[in-house]
């Protein structure tokens, strides 16, 4: 048997595509098939499942035991962010973000370091880039886009719920403390150092802004400053691009990362 929602809760769930409204409440909704799927997947709480009329939550034998709303037609456009949407949302729990203090080179081998990234589907893109190369723990500054923004939780194709996020990260109090204990590098437009593979000694990368990179204070405090060597006559990378591009190098040879195992591209 599923429940009929109420217009209360539909007025409710709709008002969750507003940031102010998702902090205020400590909700969110992850919208889309395969997003579902990696929220079930990893274990992370979920309050409800809402589907459209259309769909079959047959499908997915993990929610026997939970809550589950049908809605019509209609009252999914109320709630959706998605403009060809599945159909499909989990009601879920905003997490309790770890403290940057806690990082430890025991645990968190590599960092990545996420600065001012305002555009929520590359930051989406990005965690799922991290989560494809092994990366676990990623900071993200103040000033950068929401974590449970809809747009970051579709791009990243359920990614986020994989990785240990920390977010409003205050970068100039933190990256002399990640200095003590790993080897930073910064990364520029123009330079003469490529990424290059790390080993499995305690690192961390440190990415900027879509239009205005990293500050000059931060890059200062960098080891080294990364940059991807251009060979034909494009302008610029994307961010999500020049990520996956450093991602992939600085993780070579690295233990845990999965490479050559059976990994599937796309959707």
């Amino acid at each position: 048997m599923y429940l009929k929602p109420s217009k209360g809760q539909l007025k409710y769930w709709a008002g969750l595509g507003h940031g102010k409204i998702r902090r205020r409440e400590g909700r969110f909704l992850a919208e889309g098939d395969k997003v579902v799927r990696e929220a079930l997947r990893s274990g992370r709480e979920i309050d409800a499942f809402l589907f459209r009329r259309d769909r079959a939550a047959s499908r997915f034998p993990d929610m026997a035991e939970k809550t589950v709303y049908e809605l019509t037609g209609a009252e999914w456009k109320k709630i959706s962010q998605d403009k060809e949407s599945e159909g499909i949302a989990a009601l879920m729990p905003v997490p309790r973000f770890r403290s940057a203090t806690d990082i430890s080179p025991e645990r968190e081998t590599r960092l990545l370091l996420l600065h001012r990234v305002a555009n929520p589907a590359n930051l989406g893109a990005i965690l799922r880039s991290a989560h494809w190369f092994g990366i676990k723990t990623v900071l993200l500054s103040e000033g950068s886009v929401d974590l449970t923004h809809p747009k970051v939780i579709r791009a990243s194709m359920g990614s986020v719920f994989h990785l240990d996020l920390i977010e409003q990260v205050d970068f100039m109090e933190i990256l002399p403390e990640i200095r003590k204990h790993y080897r930073l590098f910064g990364t520029v437009t123009r330079g003469d150092l490529p990424p290059r593979p790390w080993g499995n000694t305690p690192s961390a990368v440190l990415l900027g802004n879509e239009s205005h990179g990293l500050p000059e204070a931060l890059l200062s405090m960098t080891d080294e400053p990364w940059c991807i060597p251009r060979t034909g006559d494009a302008d610029s990378l994307s961010l999500p691009q020049a990520a996956a591009v450093i991602l992939y190098e600085w993780t070579k040879g690295q233990e845990g990362t999965g490479r050559g195992h059976g990994g599937r591209w796309g959707k």
